[in-house]
């Protein structure tokens, strides 16, 4: 393995001596030599990345981070101002981690927008979940899908304020009347991360239901995403249509 490859698991020591190196560098430079990253904890990959540069330890403040989050996918959601200022990162290591966490994005390779068959509500959470990552507003979505529940397209149909996105049929149905559609799913987020539905959700999926009836285009489904799950309206309890 190259010296490059070592001196990133010395966790911002920069070219430590050997006598100062931190405890347990030598057996996670050794697991890095046998297994690869896959061999180090969360810790110790936060470690690495962060690097030299900051007012603390990167040992002392991937701790912190770990603390502080329930998980990797909290963290990666932080705003980097909070980051650099509330964990003692500074710029530098927080562009290094957000970084880091955008390539893991990238690298699972970006949902399919459009073209891929829906079956299922599960069908379309990998796009929801890059869709709506890190968004602090709500944002409403439409997907537009063909005879054979195939994703024709997706819009964005609004973009609201931290708890409300105002939504009208007519900005739901105009493009999928446009495009042929012969079925809908809307979607948006909850930015307070829970994804219960709310009356104001039922009520709007009533109307939309409504709505699709009367031009030929059905509303498939209604889906809530929070921070740690998407909830499927029509499976959690479709709203009846009044009359």
């Amino acid at each position: 393995m190259g010296k490059k490859k070592l001196e990133l698991l010395k966790c911002g020591r920069g070219n430590a001596r050997e006598s100062e190196k931190e405890p347990g560098d030598r057996d996670r430079e050794w697991r890095w030599a046998r297994f690869g990253p896959g061999g180090l904890t969360n810790r110790e990959l936060i470690c690495c990345v962060l690097g030299p540069g900051g007012p603390v330890a990167a040992t002392e403040a991937a701790g912190r981070l770990l603390d502080t989050f329930s998980g990797l996918g909290e963290l990666a959601a932080e705003r980097p101002a909070a980051l650099a200022r509330g964990f003692g990162l500074g710029r530098v290591r927080t562009t290094r981690l957000l970084a880091a966490f955008e390539l893991g994005f990238r690298a699972g390779g970006p949902p399919r927008r459009a073209g891929f068959t829906v079956r299922s509500p599960a069908d379309v959470h990998p796009l929801l979940r890059e869709e709506f990552r890190g968004l602090d507003r709500e944002r409403f979505l439409a997907l537009y899908l063909d005879t054979r529940h195939r994703v024709a397209a997706v819009e964005t149909v609004s973009i609201g304020s931290l708890n409300a996105s105002l939504v009208h049929p007519r900005e739901v149905f105009k493009p999928a009347v446009a495009m042929s559609a012969a079925a809908v799913i809307v979607a948006h987020n909850h930015p307070s991360g829970d994804a219960s539905p709310s009356g104001d959700d039922l009520d709007l999926t009533a109307r939309l239901d409504r709505c699709g009836d009367l031009l030929g285009i059905a509303l498939l489904d209604h889906l809530v995403a929070g921070d740690e799950e998407i909830i499927s309206i029509r499976e959690y309890g479709w709203p009846e249509c009044s009359p």
